[in-house]
Order: structure tokens, then C-alpha cells, then sequence
């Protein structure tokens, strides 16, 4: 089991401890309802140092990443990023990924911790065009800043406006007394702030100082569990649930990420999907009765016919009720189809909503 930089810090702050991808991770502090309402209505930090890091440089980087990436990285300019996936040949997922353009031939990959060996090797595999790859994900901590006070109460750690760095933009300046600190308005959340990529020699100040900067404003770290019930009720999907090797990203509602300006991995087949429409997609719902939406449910219709199969699900904090997402038959997929979640020996009534699940007030 791998710890991160920060293992010590969450364990001295009681944290309960559970392994994920490999690594030590806090699954949560003072409890999960509470840190979820921490980053929804004040600022909260999560360590996520366990997530993957790649640079791909060189004159043939953006080729190869091009080829290997759903969406079009051509439009990216400095300081801009974008989610994206690797497509496989068979029409599923390698895994979902965020692109940022560092500089002219110069990317930044960040993947999922339990992706990294995988991710790496699918991405090599397609270079034969000689860019230049780097994983330094043992290198580099991950620290995501979340919640509507996030921009106030970390302004005084930087010499940038934190309040112009638009969403899915970036910043390379200083943050805490450290220099070259990537200052990301990304994030899992919904609930805005930034994601703080620095060394692993350099997070725990990072940590202290955030925390300093923050104290008026309520700061409180965060851990897995609120990260997973903030993720939901956003609509976003997380690999290895609501998407994997066997999910289409047109069957996943992926389709604003995958883009038929160019060629890449199974683009022609993923292309005639779109053109001729899927037999299953992945839909947002709510329950209107009492329970709680497990991975693996079944969905069913109403003469208890399986439908679908539930992919996340949680009884969402800011919403008050259970939501998941799911993968069903295509003519039940509209807003407002009634459906049922098997909850054990029950049907449970639910219907599909538009997502997110979450509206900001």
C-alpha cells in the first residue's frame, strides 16, 4: 500500500484510513454529510495526490495525442484545459482524462490512480511518432481547493487574480511561497474552487498554508467518500462505475467529448454509433420513495423486467433524496420515464432526470 506525501497529516487528523487504488487514502474526518456540505457552501480540500501525471512533449506530442484522445487537444491553447477520454478499439473506455496545454509542445495527462500503469502503456503502444513521455506521478502531489469560498480565501497565497482564471483554465505562478505551482480552476465537485499541483516535497506546506489562509473562512479537509457524493450529484461520471472498458463514450453521454474533426482510436466505429444511435445509455435518476441506490441494482420496468443496471448511487446530501446513474435500454431513457431500482425483495419507483442532480441556488 502507497501513501502519499500527506498520509501522516490525515491520519494525525483522525481521519479514517481505507485502501484505494493502491494507495492509503482518508475516506473521511468528521463524516461524509458534513464535509459534502463544507465544500457546497464554504471551501474544503481533498488530497488526491494519488491520481497520475504524464507529460507529453515534443514536436510530435499533440499528434500522439490526438490519436490517442477522444476529444480535439488542436483547440487547446496555453493555460486552457480539457476532460477527454482514451477510447479503446472495441468501442469502450481505456479511461477519462483531463489535457492540459503547458506550453507550445508541452502537455500535462492527468489520469486515474488506478489507471496508471494501464493509461501509460496504451498511450506508449501508440507512440510510434517519437514524442517524448514522462509519468511523473510519483513526483507530484494533487491538492483540489473546493467550494464558493475557495477563490476568497486562498487570494492571499498568490500574486495572480484568482478570480480570472476562468473554469477549466490554468495558471503556472506562485501559490504559498513556492513558485511554478499549476493553479487549476478544475475540480470534481460542482461547487467551484481549484486543483493545486505541486512536489511532493513542497504539499505539505502547501496543506499548512491553505489551511492558515482558510481558517476565517471555515476550511475543513475532505476526504473520498464527500468527494464521491459531490461527484454524483454533478452528473459525472467516475471510471470504473459509470464507465470501463466496455462502456461507449456515445453511450455514456460522452459525446460533447468526442469529436469527429480528426481520426483516433476507433473513431470510425464510435462515429457510426452516434450515426446510427445506441441500444443502452447512461441516465441520471431520482427515487421517489424511500432508499438508496447501490452500485449493481438492477433497474427494472414496471412488470419487473430488467432494464438496466445501476451504476452509482448515494442518498444525495444537497438534494435529500436517492440519486444514481445508470445504464438502460434506450427507449427508456427519456427525462421523466418511470422506472424501478430492486432494492433487495423491492421495487423501488424512480424517474429519470435531467442531470446534474444538484442546481446551485
Amino acid at each position: 500500500m502507497k501513501n502519499t506525501a500527506l498520509s501522516h497529516v490525515h491520519e494525525s487528523l483522525g481521519a479514517k484510513m481505507v485502501p484505494f487504488a493502491g494507495y492509503n487514502m482518508p475516506v473521511q474526518y468528521e463524516g461524509v454529510n458534513v464535509e459534502h456540505e463544507t465544500v457546497r457552501n464554504g471551501v474544503g480540500v481533498f488530497d488526491v495526490s494519488h491520481m497520475g501525471e504524464f507529460l507529453i512533449s515534443g514536436a510530435s506530442a499533440l499528434d500522439l495525442i490526438q490519436k490517442v484522445t477522444s476529444n480535439d487537444a488542436a483547440t487547446l491553447e496555453i493555460g486552457k484545459a480539457q476532460y477527454s477520454c482514451l477510447p479503446n478499439n472495441d468501442g469502450g473506455i481505456v479511461d477519462d482524462l483531463i489535457v492540459y496545454k503547458i506550453k507550445e509542445e508541452q502537455y500535462l495527462l492527468v489520469v486515474n490512480a488506478s489507471n496508471i500503469d494501464k493509461d501509460w502503456n496504451w498511450i506508449a503502444s501508440h507512440n510510434a511518432i517519437g514524442a517524448e513521455m514522462k509519468n511523473i506521478s510519483e513526483d507530484y502531489s494533487l491538492l483540489a481547493i473546493q467550494g464558493p469560498k475557495a477563490v476568497e480565501a486562498m487570494q492571499s497565497l498568490t500574486s495572480i487574480d484568482l478570480s480570472a482564471i476562468k473554469y477549466y483554465h490554468f495558471e503556472v505562478a506562485d501559490f504559498a511561497g513556492i513558485e511554478d505551482v499549476i493553479i487549476s480552476a478544475t475540480g470534481y465537485t460542482g461547487s467551484g474552487g481549484f486543483e493545486i499541483y505541486c512536489k511532493n516535497t513542497e504539499v505539505e506546506h502547501v496543506w499548512n498554508k491553505a489551511f492558515e489562509a482558510g481558517a476565517a473562512f471555515g476550511i475543513k479537509p475532505v476526504g473520498l467518500a464527500a468527494r464521491d457524493t459531490l461527484r454524483l450529484e454533478m452528473g459525472f461520471c467516475l471510471y470504473g462505475n459509470d464507465i470501463n472498458d466496455t462502456t461507449s463514450p456515445i453511450e455514456a453521454g460522452l459525446g460533447w467529448i468526442t469529436k469527429f474533426t480528426k481520426e483516433f482510436t476507433n473513431s470510425e466505429n464510435l462515429k457510426k454509433q452516434k450515426e446510427a444511435g445506441v441500444t443502452k445509455k447512461l441516465v441520471g435518476f431520482e427515487l421517489n420513495d424511500r432508499g438508496i441506490p447501490r452500485h449493481d441494482y438492477e433497474i427494472v420496468d414496471a412488470n419487473g423486467n430488467n432494464i438496466g443496471i445501476v451504476t452509482s448511487g448515494t442518498m444525495a446530501p444537497s438534494v435529500g433524496k436517492g440519486i444514481g446513474m445508470g445504464y438502460v435500454k434506450t427507449e427508456f431513457a427519456a427525462v421523466d420515464t418511470d422506472i424501478f431500482i430492486q432494492i433487495r425483495n423491492n421495487k423501488v419507483a424512480a424517474k429519470v432526470v435531467k442531470m446534474p442532480f444538484y442546481k446551485k441556488g
